[in-house]
């Protein structure tokens, strides 16, 4: 449904990519600005969300115009093959969308280092991000690039806060989609009175939570991906232990009727961010509570770490959430919600370690796919203005 929403919006965009029109500060001399397609635009995308993101990287590249070549992650094919094949139907010519399947270190790398590429879009780990940047720089120095990483997103809990909307909020931003998400919020920042009740009522919840086979009726929580992640999950439960982090729920693995790789969502109080389960992205369901004595010093938490995609609070203070607001220091800040970005219309991205390049998204995804174009024409046959020497 998503993808859906998405290529219906950007379908509107190929109607509303206006330019302007401005005088010159020479008499006679009209200006025109316009966007046009930057050219091929080669797209690497993750497993996590196996359509919206290429979804969402695609469809505004043909509406403003580009050719794309699509290189999805090996563990999901099918899914870019289903879109690759909607497109077709729909009458895309041949040569503007163009999929292509294999190992990044092979097929994406062949991607990087093509002169004939002009920008290259990526979904994925910091590392994986950090050496594509590299690669374009030394392919072509001119190649725009975009990448959008990883995230350890904080999500403050206040004193005044709604307890039963702070703790849903917690455990849908924590744990929905198996935590497999870059918006996850694996760092709950709770402020002392409120901190006791706080986990006891994120902790009744998780109880509550069904972990099955995703397509069975009921199933709240999914498997992990795969046996690799959840190797990584344990492990990093594993070391929050050794760190002298306190494990108050979940964090074992779960057999049920379907194979797969299921994990009981896990828990940490007594956490801090020196800690590597609160400064290291572990991309599975697992959350720690680090305490904080005031706001001041939640929000200083918060914003210490190298990344900076989203970020949320949980007060009924107007005061603090429009400090936060103006304060985090991430690219998409939520106030009583779960730390997701869900709609599709506005700009999706972060700061720091999370991102580089323009945003996706919304009407802010031309800022990447297109470039600017001024062009300048003297009127001629207007008789009251000088001809220019």
């Amino acid at each position: 449904m998503r993808a859906a929403q998405i290529f219906l919006f950007f379908s509107g965009e190929c109607l509303r990519l206006a330019g302007e029109k401005t005088p010159s500060v020479r008499p006679g001399i009209d200006i025109e600005i316009t966007r046009e397609p930057i050219g091929v635009v080669g797209m690497i995308t993750p497993w996590n969300f196996p359509i919206a993101i290429p979804a969402w990287k695609t469809a505004p590249a043909l509406a403003y115009g580009n050719c794309v070549v699509l290189k999805p992650a090996e563990l999901v094919p099918a899914m870019a093959h289903a879109m690759a094949d909607i497109i077709n139907r729909a009458g895309a010519p041949p040569g503007v969308f163009n999929l292509v399947m294999g190992r990044g270190s092979v097929v994406g790398q062949a991607m990087l280092e093509h002169k004939d590429i002009a920008a290259i879009s990526f979904t994925g780990s910091v590392a994986t991000g950090r050496h594509i940047a590299a690669a374009c720089v030394a392919s072509n120095p001119m190649k725009k690039v975009q990448l959008e990483m990883g995230g350890k997103n904080p999500m403050i809990v206040l004193d005044d806060a709604d307890l039963n909307v702070a703790a849903d909020c917690a455990v849908n931003s924590a744990f929905f989609s198996t935590g497999q998400r870059c918006t996850a919020s694996s760092r709950l920042i709770v402020t002392q009175g409120i901190h006791d009740r706080f986990v006891d009522a994120v902790t009744h919840r998780m109880r509550a939570l069904v972990v099955d086979d995703a397509l069975k009726p009921g199933t709240q929580i999914g498997p992990v991906v795969d046996e690799s992640q959840l190797k990584q999950d344990m492990s990093y439960i594993q070391i929050g232990k050794d760190e002298g982090a306190r494990l108050v729920a979940g964090g074992g693995r779960l057999n049920r009727d379907n194979p797969g790789f299921y994990l009981a969502p896990a828990l940490f109080t007594e956490a801090n961010n020196k800690m590597r389960i609160a400064s290291e992205e572990i991309f599975g369901p697992v959350a720690a509570v680090i305490p904080a004595r005031n706001y001041d010093e939640a929000l200083e938490l918060a914003n210490d770490t190298e990344f900076g995609l989203t970020a949320g609070i949980c007060t009924s203070s107007l005061k603090y959430a429009s400090h936060f607001k103006r304060n985090a220091e991430a690219g998409m800040v939520m106030v009583n919600l779960a730390t997701a970005g869900v709609d599709y219309h506005v700009p999706f991205g972060g700061r720091k370690g999370s991102s580089y390049g323009p945003r996706e998204q919304g009407r802010y995804a031309q800022e990447f796919y297109t470039i600017v174009k001024t062009a300048y024409a003297f009127d001629l046959n207007d008789p009251y203005v000088p001809k220019p020497t």
